[in-house]
């Protein structure tokens, strides 16, 4: 492809993120994703190349869907207000109890239903939380949207980054896990004392009461996402699609509130986000085109290869620094494939750059951009959120990546 090729599938990249950082109804990210992948195979991108890009992320992007929907759904079970109403009791009038807590909650979540879950359904409920017990609501903020990234590293259906890396190393699921399991402990373990030390002075507040009354157990929705997880890992074992237990986990949820009319299909279709699902297909094929007009080449000869820390370090902080250049989603595009080629132990560096980095500034991230919206009026400038991120960031990814090469010499 010649290097001219790279101006539109540029230009088609800077404003599909631009339509997803405003995030406004009327130009929805796949309202310029799609067609700008249209046009880059129309012009710049073979038929078959991009064909073959589809092919590798559309199964990725349908389990995405899958995830989302069995996350909403139990929502409505009311999975999150009962969470947040236990941590709120555990916590009893310590500020920095709640925070603890929530810190647990919010890791188990990221891991568990995605960082999805925790950005969109369990920001609201842990502000709620805070206000209700009359803490500031800063750092409990603050540590659900730190964790939805650097807390997503556990298992493959934690981020869509981690998908996709799975996809191109052909890693089983308790693979994965066993491997990212220290990583996951390094970073939620350095996130938490960063954020408890910075929030220091609002962590002090005595905090109200917690109501002694609080909602039922779901037990349908717990017993449901257990299984779930569950299915996952014994989908791996036996060779199976991880997508077959999140289906069944979502159809055991539907039909329950579809039957009982606590849903309509229509708000089902909603919570299944597939607008989002075809943005991710048609930034696939515009990255596909940046790859062949020479960003794959450029990030061949940047990215170290090699199992050593210093290598794994490396290539961590390079993932880390063009996930806030360019985000995260497409940063993953570009860097797993090349990362794939350096062998397994580069990818997971990446995959952790690409998780913990976006932290250090709003645009890393696409839930970044989400966690500020749902915050509304309670989320950080800009300027104090990277000020965060200057002190987390940095020793959140050197400890992660550490127990990275730890974990492979084991």
């Amino acid at each position: 492809m010649a290097a001219w090729a790279v101006v539109p599938a540029g230009v088609f990249l800077t404003g599909t993120l631009v339509a997803a950082a405003a995030d406004h109804r009327r130009v929805p990210p796949a309202a310029v994703a799609v067609p700008g992948a249209l046009l880059v195979v129309a012009g710049a991108l073979p038929v078959p190349a991009a064909v073959d890009r589809l092919r590798e992320v559309a199964p990725t992007a349908g389990f995405l869907v899958v995830v989302l929907l069995l996350a909403a759904l139990a929502d409505r079970e009311g999975l999150f207000r009962w969470a947040a109403a236990v941590t709120a009791r555990r916590a009893g009038r310590s500020a920095g109890g709640l925070l603890w807590r929530v810190t647990l909650l919010a890791t188990a979540v990221t891991a568990v239903l995605s960082l999805d879950a925790t950005v969109v359904l369990l920001t609201p409920v842990v502000v709620a939380t805070a206000a209700r017990m009359r803490v500031p609501v800063a750092p409990h903020g603050m540590v659900v949207g730190h964790l939805a990234n650097s807390a997503s590293l556990l298992l493959p259906v934690s981020n869509l980054t981690n998908l996709l890396a799975v996809a191109a190393t052909g890693l089983s699921f308790v693979h994965f896990t066993g491997l990212m399991a220290l990583p996951q402990l390094a970073a939620v373990a350095v996130e938490y004392g960063l954020l408890r030390w910075l929030f220091r002075r609002d962590l002090r507040a005595v905090a109200g009461a917690p109501s002694p009354d609080g909602p039922a157990v779901p037990r349908l929705a717990l017993a449901v996402v257990g299984l779930t997880v569950a299915g996952f890992v014994a989908a791996s074992l036996a060779d199976l699609p991880p997508v077959l237990p999140a289906v069944a986990g979502v159809l055991v949820l539907a039909v329950r509130q579809l039957a009982t009319r606590r849903t309509r299909p229509a708000e089902l279709l909603v919570a299944a986000n597939l607008p989002f699902a075809l943005f991710v297909l048609g930034l696939a094929v515009i990255v596909a085109a940046l790859q062949r007009a020479g960003l794959g080449s450029l990030l061949t000869a940047l990215l170290p290869g090699g199992a050593s820390l210093s290598a794994l370090l490396a290539a961590a902080g390079l993932a880390a620094l063009l996930a806030n250049l360019v985000n995260n989603l497409p940063a993953t595009l570009a860097l797993v494939p090349v990362a794939a080629a350096a062998g397994t132990p580069t990818v997971l560096a990446v995959l952790i750059g690409l998780n913990v980095g976006p932290n250090l500034t709003y645009a890393g991230s696409l839930a970044n951009l989400l966690w500020r919206r749902v915050l509304g009026e309670h989320a950080p400038a800009a300027a104090r959120f990277s000020s965060v991120g200057l002190v987390t960031v940095p020793l959140t990814l050197a400890a992660a990546t550490a127990a990275l090469w730890l974990a492979l010499q084991i």
